[in-house]
């Protein structure tokens, strides 16, 4: 078993929004210690953390957003342009707040548990993860450990955004977080009234080489729950494909007639991509494609947000609607 030494190291800065409703909710008090039960177990938080560790996706944006800087969190391995670990709404918002990059975990082997336990952290955030229950045992040696509260990757990020908040001490400004982001998306989908009543699938990364096998997320994945965000509905048959459980689908693409209620399509990719679909004798059947309806995604900010997180939403979502709107245009244009 891992033994971990509490080692000092300088404190990182603990900043708050001047001026803001969130700092001067921050002041406010809440009793500790906290408990809270998770899919891995319950944990005891005894004391208002002041040093703030985060493992796994977009926890760290969460203690961020409500202006405290965690003195350690993953390095962003998907959409990092410039390749300094950080993505562009957390690199903007330390920059706000005034604050140096903590210290980044390189997570493409899993944890790094030593680099973990030398930020001596009081509490370790991962309610969006994949934790086995190795891992958060090995995290609990280090200090109080938040899992996510039903399976791995499936936390959504509203409840990202409560559970780390309230692992904080700040669950009303969690709250208050959430209904500001959902403002500025019923702001944002109100100017584009074509998404309204669409049907809209996630398919995942295709072979334009071997079309053969359609692969789809379902509406389990927080990729696909944000489309209910955005106005667009998921097809019956993403719907009849998520009962099961599973967080993705596979299909072959004989069957891709199963896809004609599908009226627009998100996958990554190019217009390489694209051209291969409506070459393809099966999948340039299916209605999206023929129409055109199909927004590509990239390894850029655009890509990376449209599985949501607390900071990216806001600072993408204009393009990201902007597309799906593009192609829900199509849609309705060819079936006029």
């Amino acid at each position: 078993m891992l033994q971990f030494m509490r080692v000092s190291l300088p404190l990182v800065v603990m900043a708050l929004f001047a001026l803001s409703p969130i700092a001067a909710a921050a002041e406010e008090n809440t009793d500790f210690p906290l408990v809270i039960e998770h899919a891995l177990g319950t944990t005891t938080i005894p004391r208002k953390p002041e040093r703030v560790a985060t493992v796994s996706w977009a926890n760290h944006e969460v203690p961020l957003a409500l202006g405290i800087v965690p003195v350690g969190f993953a390095a962003a391995n998907f959409g990092d342009d410039n390749g300094d670990g950080l993505l562009p709404w957390v690199a903007e918002k330390l920059e706000s707040l005034g604050a140096d990059k903590p210290v980044l975990f390189d997570e493409g082997d899993g944890i790094d548990f030593e680099a973990v336990a030398a930020t001596n952290p009081d509490v370790i955030l991962a309610a969006y993860s994949g934790l086995s229950q190795s891992d958060y045992d090995t995290l609990s040696q280090i200090a109080p450990v938040v899992a996510y509260p039903a399976a791995p990757w499936s936390t959504n990020w509203r409840e990202v955004i409560r559970l780390n908040s309230k692992a904080l001490g700040l669950a009303a400004q969690g709250d208050a977080l959430i209904a500001g982001v959902e403002a500025k998306i019923a702001a944002t989908i109100a100017e584009h009234p074509q998404l309204k009543n669409k049907n809209a699938m996630f398919v995942t990364h295709l072979d334009e080489i071997n079309l053969s096998t359609v692969n789809f997320y379902t509406t389990n994945d927080t990729r696909v729950q944000f489309f209910a965000d955005l106005g667009l509905q998921s097809p019956k048959s993403v719907v009849e494909a998520s009962k099961s459980g599973a967080y993705s689908g596979s299909i072959s693409a004989e069957r891709i007639d199963t896809f004609d209620d599908v009226d627009l399509l998100v996958t990554y990719g190019s217009q390489k991509l694209i051209d291969a679909l409506q070459r393809n004798p099966l999948t340039s059947k299916m209605p999206a494609v023929a129409k055109g309806a199909i927004v590509t995604l990239g390894r850029d900010p655009v890509g990376t947000a449209a599985n949501p997180t607390p900071l990216s939403i806001s600072w993408v979502l204009d393009d990201y609607v902007s597309l799906l709107a593009d192609a829900a245009e199509k849609s309705a244009k060819t079936a006029e």
